[in-house]
């Protein structure tokens, strides 16, 4: 079509009218129907009675008074937004808008000669509330705190090998573990724009804060702060304890590790520092090991020459818990891998956590003083491997279906036997997959454990129970405040915050009172740490947000408002192109040409094309083999995949375009390609499919969906097929409504995350049986309802498992579907809506002159989106070509229309609906509405003859606006640091109540305790104090002490005992701390966790500084107290005999027998360890 409209057209639409044609006498499809049967010759460019550049672009000029719900839009300019069509009233004004819309002109290959305007548009109603409503969206979020992004959210796609998996914070750095080493960020730079690895923008982290990163590692399972050594240690995948020095000078090259050693064969999954130093990390089946601090201190002060010696020296100095307690092969804790590690500092405890059940060990002594499960109850008695109950599971599976099939073997014919294996398979599977429902979604698993300040341990279960306990390991209380998994927890003064599965982050305080909630991230919060006066939160998608620990507060009050009024420093706006296209393929296979008409010639200035197709494939062996594949999280099909291969080549595939992602459902498919240029910015692909088959399980109807970010903004395309038969309105609307709510976006089909590989097999077996099955069926007439029935059942408990894991895991809100919380969803598919109350004749009449505004009156999705009973609030633009369905195959033009016995009535059957961010017919894109579309082009390639459907393509034009991270986190910086207002706020957040220590200074000899008193003299505010060891030193003779130094983690040494050591106290009140000592011995040399010296007392005086450290309730500054603890030995040196107070034990493989000794000393390591006493505690016993 030209540029102008031909003479012809301006006349037709000049003698438009407000009344409908006349009828003629005779019928225009009979007419139509001479030629039908005439073949013709298939060329590049098919040209036949319904080409685009023959049908005049008009609008047609009726509208019934009620047609308030058309809109224009012209997001660009040209078209007033204002000029809406209200009815046939304003004519003048609508022929206006008619002419210019037909201006639009469209070149033979479908590429814009000159700028296209927007097309009018229907819109639904009941779009503004419920689940419908559109999301609301800001400049700053007005439901959260103002955070600081350290790390904005990276697009999956660019973290492939080094997603970030586990966070710790220093009181400078925040420190961050990568699946291909570890990555450091400094506080002083936090507020500084993104700038990569020196200078150099990496994608995905364009918009993060400068940071460094290490050499390449195995994966970072866990990380522990050592602040007294002044290093990180991070536990690997490949088995290694690696060490990283805080604060090292940092450049564009990678850092280097430290010290580092082979700790386990297999990952390292947590970590805990003692009171007294040693590192404790736990492993796979129930082990756990402890790296004592003397080993690791002696390895610390050798040079990097002697690094290989170093390592070998811990690596030797282990102590295998789990061997100690094992006798006679029953082993006293679980079996279960060890998911967590926490040093009480309070009462100078370990506990190990794994899913099910706790073990409670002495920090000093290593020994196990109890063992309970999540309950509390006490149970000493070995647990059940995972490995065990697995088998169990498939063991009973193997009894109950082999002995089905024997049962079976001897009745019926082949036939029968075949339909009652399937049967009996469906069942065993069907019941171990509701068990597995039940039994992982309920359990009480334990994910996550922390210590709060005043002394009680709080941990977090999948069931999104928080229960607390106390120093001994007995359950108080428990708490549900959300229904998700809890993930993670820290503390710091008075508050604990708890991070969940679906991104939420909530603050409760020491007695579990909930204080606030926000929705932290889009993602699951893996991990929450403290430092530099932020709460930082880490997701699974990698993005790290700080939130100030005074949040939700007067603070935030100020933050929001002017962060909101920078808005068009950080605000940035695109424009892109998306070209969606359906066709119901009927099984058929398309030409080339065919294709291109469809699809390549509209692609020319498209950045992200997304196909749906409908009956792909059908065959009810097809389906139901389907439906058993989505069991076991397998989709697609050979058919499939060579309509994708089909399509690429169309687009130039891998040259011009990227295949992105598809999702298929049995005869569902949708696929999405990008062009390269605009891939950078899209990625975070997710999928999703909804049966409405038979028992909503099978995929002859249904939808398919693809979820993904397009500049930071959230974009669905969903694909459909609708029940059919024109009497159906109703299923119609209850398919739509039910895949609306249900479709759930996800990125793995795994149906039981760790189930068992026989349950698999039988799940990939009912697969096989379904298929051989559908021989059957041709010989059996009752064959299909069983297979489809089993199907559907094997399915359906699929989807019900899936929805399980799924639930939860983006929505927050309960019962919100994934699709409401879109910026921008779009629907096309074979939708089924047919027209109604007219004649096949009378249809035909009217498409043959054209009448399409008649036609729409008749058309029942367009009533049933007026009565808000379908695709609520979403918008269409006017449909100006002829009803797609139903045609005969091969036959051109409108005399293509069915002409068989049945002649069903032509429908507008394939369409394509959207919805935007618009709350409001005129909303302008901008961060608080910041997806805005309108529709270019919306036509059927008539030309197309390959199914009894024709192909539909709608053309939009999206205007995105989206925050530029990285300038926003500097004008949040400019706030902090200078707004007068922040400042005090932050100021007055420093207060500390003031604190009084009894003494400075004390002395302890053998076995004999002291008492440390610190009283609270703020009359308002509560204290809480943590005692800490700055360091030891040993006496000389000329009572002069030597350089003190820490030992790990601020630890105490093995001689001195303090009792709470950390603790809360109330205003205007005090506490007593029991300082003690703790006979002591020392270990001369360990290899492998067995002695190899005699064990000997050293009698030399020691004396250690304590710190009591001491801030507020939510303060960021502290106070310190220091006091002075020496203890003093008599003249008379006292020797030990090994067997006095300490029963030998025999050696327990590599680690065990911490507590044996041998009978022969060791000259030289005695001298070794004499001359390095001076700075350490020496080597004290591995026992008790």
């Amino acid at each position: 079509m030209g540029e102008r409209l031909e003479d012809d057209d301006r006349d037709a639409l000049a003698t438009l009218t407000d009344t409908p044609p006349p009828r003629k006498t005779h019928s225009y499809s009979q007419q139509l129907r001479t030629n039908t049967g005439t073949q013709i010759k298939r060329h590049q460019l098919r040209k036949n009675s319904l080409d685009e550049d023959r049908i005049p672009k008009r609008i047609e000029s009726y509208y019934d008074s009620s047609d308030d719900d058309y809109y224009t839009y012209a997001t660009g300019g040209g078209v007033d937004p204002n000029a809406s069509v209200t009815g046939g009233n304003d004519w003048s004004e609508f022929h206006h808008i008619s002419q210019r819309i037909d201006r639009i002109s469209v070149s033979s290959d479908g590429s814009d000669e000159h700028r296209q305007q927007p097309l009018p548009e229907f819109c639904g109603s009941g779009g503004g509330v419920g689940i419908f409503k559109v999301p609301s969206r800001s400049a700053v979020h007005p439901g959260r705190p103002p955070c600081l992004e350290l790390r904005p959210h990276p697009l999956r796609e660019t973290q492939v090998g080094k997603f970030l998996r586990t966070m710790a914070c220093t009181n400078t750095q925040l420190w961050a573990g990568l699946e291909c080493g570890v990555r450091v960020w400094n506080f002083t730079d936090a507020y500084e724009a993104g700038i990569g690895i020196g200078g150099r923008a990496r994608r995905g982290d364009e918009d993060a804060a400068p940071f460094y990163e290490s050499g390449q590692t195995s994966p970072t399972m866990c990380l522990l702060v050592d602040p007294g050594s002044k290093l990180v240690w991070s536990g690997h995948k490949d088995g290694k304890i690696r060490s990283w020095r805080i604060d090292q000078p940092m450049d564009d090259n990678p850092f280097k590790e430290g010290l580092s050693w082979q700790a386990h064969r297999g990952p390292v999954l947590s970590m805990a520092l003692s009171s007294y130093g040693d590192i404790w990390s736990g492993f796979e089946g129930g082990v756990i090991r402890v790296w004592p601090w003397e080993s690791i201190e002696k390895s610390l002060s050798l040079s990097q020459e002697e690094r290989h010696m170093a390592a070998l020296l811990v690596e030797r100095s282990f102590v295998d818990l789990k061997s100690q307690v094992t006798v006679n092969g029953v082993c006293s804790i679980s079996s279960l891998d060890v998911k967590c590690l926490l040093s009480d500092t309070v009462k100078n405890k370990i506990w190990a956590a794994a899913s099910l059940s706790f073990s409670l060990w002495d920090a000093r002594s290593r020994e196990l003083l109890k063992v309970y499960n999540v309950d509390g109850q006490v149970d000493n008695k070995v647990d059940s491997s995972s490995s065990q109950q697995d088998q169990a599971v498939e063991d009973e599976m193997n009894v109950k279906f082999v002995s089905k099939m024997k049962k079976e073997k001897s009745q019926g014919s082949f036939l029968q036997r075949s339909r009652n294996a399937i049967m009996g398979a469906a069942g065993a599977v069907r019941r171990a997959a509701s068990k597995g429902a039940g039994g992982f979604a309920e359990e009480k698993k334990t994910e996550a454990i922390v210590l709060a300040l005043d002394g009680m341990i709080w941990s977090g279960h999948s069931n999104g129970l928080l229960v607390q306990w106390d120093g001994n390991g007995n359950r108080l209380q428990d708490f549900h405040h959300h229904p998700c998994a809890v993930l993670c927890f820290c503390t710091y003064g008075s508050k604990i915050w708890v991070g969940y599965v679906s991104g939420m982050v909530q603050v409760v305080d020491l007695e579990g009172n909930l204080i606030a909630g926000w929705i932290a991230h889009n993602g699951p919060v893996l991990k929450l740490g403290v430092g530099n006066g932020y709460m930082f939160s880490l997701a699974t998608h990698g993005g790290v947000r700080g939130w100030n620990i005074s949040s939700p507060g007067p603070l935030d009050n100020i933050l929001r408002p002017k962060l909101a009024e920078k808005e068009d420093t950080y605000t940035r706006r695109e424009n892109v192109k998306i070209l969606v296209g359906t066709w119901n393929v009927s099984q058929g296979k398309p030409a080339q040409e065919a294709l291109m008409s469809w699809l390549g010639s509209a692609v020319s200035d498209v950045g992200i094309l997304v196909v749906g197709l409908q009956e792909v494939e059908m065959g009810a062996g097809f389906l139901a083999m389907s439906a058993a594949k989505e069991t076991v999280g397998l989709e697609g099909s050979s058919i499939g995949q060579w309509w994708q291969d089909t399509i690429g080549k169309t687009l130039d595939e891998g040259t011009a375009f990227e295949r992105v992602g598809s999702r298929q459902l049995a005869a569902l498919l949708i696929a999405i390609w990008v062009r390269k240029s605009l891939r950078t910015y899209v990625g975070d692909l997710d999928v999703g499919a909804v049966a409405c088959g038979l028992g909503r399980a099978i995929g002859n109807k249904g939808g398919v969906g693809l979820r993904l970010r397009v500049y930071d903004r959230i974009m669905c395309f969903v694909n459909c097929h609708f029940a059919a038969h024109l009497e159906a309105v109703n299923r119609r609307n209850a398919d739509f409504n039910h895949i609306y709510r249900t479709l759930t976006f996800s990125r793995s089909y795994n149906l039981l995350n760790n189930a068992s590989g026989m349950l698999k097999r039988y799940l990939f077996l009912i697969c096989s049986l379904a298929f051989f099955s559908y021989l059957f069926w041709l010989l059996y007439p009752r064959g299909l309802p069983w297979i489809l029935s089993i199907a559907a059942g094997v399915s359906t408990a699929a989807q019900t498992l899936r929805g399980t894991n799924s639930a939860g895991a983006n929505n927050a809100e309960e019962g919100k579907p994934d699709l409401a919380e879109a910026d921008m969803i779009i629907f096309c598919g074979d939708f089924n809506y047919r027209l109604f109350g007219i004649s096949y004749d009378e249809a035909r009449d009217f498409v043959s002159q054209r009448s399409f505004d008649w036609l729409r009156e008749k058309d029942q999705l367009r009533a049933e989106m007026k009565a808000g009973k379908v695709f609520q609030g979403m918008r269409e633009a006017l449909i100006r070509f002829p009803p797609t369905y139903k045609f005969e195959r091969g036959k051109p033009g409108l005399g293509g229309y069915d002409s068989g016995e049945k002649k069903r009535i032509p429908a507008w059957c394939d369409r394509i609906l959207y919805r935007d961010n618009r709350p409001g017919p005129t909303s302008e894109c901008s961060l608080e509405c910041p997806v805005v579309c309108s529709i270019l082009q919306y036509e059927a390639c008539m030309d197309v003859i390959e199914s009894d459907h024709k192909p539909v393509r709608c053309k939009f034009n999206v205007e995105i606006s989206h925050v530029d991270r990285s300038v926003r986190r500097q004008e949040f910086g400019k706030i902090v640091q200078s707004n007068e207002k922040v400042k005090r706020l932050i100021e007055e957040l420093s207060y500390v109540p003031e604190t009084v220590v009894s003494t400075n200074k004390i002395v302890l000899q053998n076995q004999e305790t002291s008492t440390l008193k610190i009283c609270n003299k703020s009359g308002k505010d509560k204290a809480i104090f943590q005692i800490l060891c700055e360091g030891q030193s040993t006496i000389k003779e000329d009572e002069k002490s030597a350089e003190y130094r820490p030992r790990g983690s601020f630890g105490f040494p093995r001689w001195l005992e303090v009792m709470p050591a950390a603790g809360v106290i109330k205003p205007e009140q005090s506490t007593e701390i029991s300082v003690n000592h703790v006979e002591s011995h020392t270990l001369e040399d360990l290899v492998e966790g067995v002695p190899q010296s005699w064990w000997s007392e050293d009698t030399r005086d020691k004396e250690v500084i304590l710190e009591v450290i001491v801030t507020g309730s939510c303060s960021t500054g502290t106070r310190t107290h220091k006091v002075h603890v020496r203890h003093c030995f008599s003249s008379k040196t006292v020797r030990i005999d090994s067997t006095k107070g300490h029963s030998p034990k025999k050696p327990q493989g590599g680690g065990g027998g911490g507590g044996s000794t041998h009978n022969r000393s060791n000259a030289g390591n005695r001298q070794a360890s004499s001359s390095s006493s001076d700075t350490a505690d020496d080597h004290r016993s591995h026992g008790s």
